[in-house]
């Protein structure tokens, strides 16, 4: 939490000047443009209305500009951690609602099929060699996707695939893993049961969120 609210403090510093400005031009610029990126990811998790983000905006501008803070900040730090709980929870229930419509959606693709446990999984490209086992080593190329498209992570972008023992990953892919042979191709779309559950991870899977992946099997690793 303390890391949101210097995030917010930087934020104020880049949004102080009331003169318009370019896009980036230069590195220099462009550097700060990705600052104000990263700062506004890390304010997600308040959701804030424009009128909202007025009042960041003078707390800070207040701070910067050496006024007298209208509030105390020691007494409202415990209240700015309780209402990114609030708001991270309340944007949850959203996103629980629209992964299960997503989830629907996707069994009923044609080559889909809605597992026991309740993930979807839908071969892409079948693979000829063999398939692993819970306690196997694989080696996968991946790109994660949350239900409305945003791309969270992606070893494509990385460029290096990833390796993992597969019951040491979520269980949407140890199970979906042990479906595919080498060489294959698939998607897992995983309900947050089999994911990250009500706590989600990191600042973009939120509690309760459907994951969708496209997973690459390129090579399992006996011992």
């Amino acid at each position: 939490m303390l890391r949101i609210i210097i995030v917010a403090m930087l934020f104020l510093f880049i949004t102080i000047p009331s003169f318009a400005v370019e896009g980036p031009k230069n590195e220099d610029e462009k550097t700060l443009y990705a600052i104000g990126l990263t700062v506004a990811r890390s304010l997600s998790v308040f959701n804030l209305s424009p009128a909202e983000l007025e009042h960041v905006k003078q707390g800070i501008t207040d701070a910067v500009e050496g006024k007298k803070p209208a509030v105390d900040l020691a007494d409202y730090t415990g209240k700015v951690q309780e209402l990114a709980r609030a708001r991270r929870k309340a944007q949850g229930e959203k996103a629980a609602a629209a992964g299960k419509e997503f989830l629907e959606k996707a069994a009923g693709e044609k080559g889909a099929v809605k597992t026991d446990s309740g993930m979807v999984y839908q071969s892409l490209k079948d693979g000829s060699g063999a398939s692993p086992t819970a306690t196997d080593t694989v080696k996968v190329n991946y790109r994660g996707t949350l239900v409305d498209g945003k791309e969270f992570d992606s070893s494509y972008k990385r460029g290096t695939p990833a390796e993992f023992r597969l019951d040491g990953v979520i269980k949407c892919w140890t199970e979906g893993l042990q479906k595919m042979k080498e060489g294959g191709k698939a998607r897992f779309v995983c309900p947050s049961t089999l994911a990250y559950g009500d706590a989600g991870a990191g600042e973009l899977i939120l509690p309760g969120s459907t994951l969708n992946f496209e997973v690459e099997l390129l090579e399992i690793k006996k011992k």
